[in-house]
């Protein structure tokens, strides 16, 4: 098992979670984040000076069976590029297992559906 977890831009938010669901993967988990990038400018608009410091993204956190990880870090990869700065990052690391609350149950297997 392995876990995904991709920082994007918001506009690109709709396209990622559509790709997703159309290759194989039912279920992921995604929150509003903020971070700080190198690019450190002081910016006017409308006579209001902000910050250009602060960047604002989407997280999602996929976690998935070996099989559907290739596929996955495509389909993102595919839907969220720009080719400009701050498209975004995908991590990648290894679950050590997964337990169903529900059943007991532990493994990869806890990750395919069962109804």
């Amino acid at each position: 098992m392995k876990k995904i977890e991709a920082i994007i831009r918001k506009t690109k938010f709709e396209d990622v979670k559509e790709a997703l669901l159309n290759s194989d993967i039912d279920w992921f988990e995604y929150h509003d984040v903020h971070g700080i990038g190198q690019s450190r400018q002081e910016r006017i608009y409308r006579g209001v000076q902000y910050s250009t410091d602060v960047i604002e993204r989407v997280a999602i956190t996929i976690v998935c069976r070996e099989m559907f990880v290739d596929s996955t870090i495509k389909a993102i990869m595919e839907v969220a590029h720009t080719g400009k700065v701050g498209d975004g990052r995908i991590f990648v690391s290894d679950m050590i297992d997964c337990y169903s609350i529900r059943t007991g149950d532990h493994g990869d297997t806890v990750l395919a559906d069962k109804k």
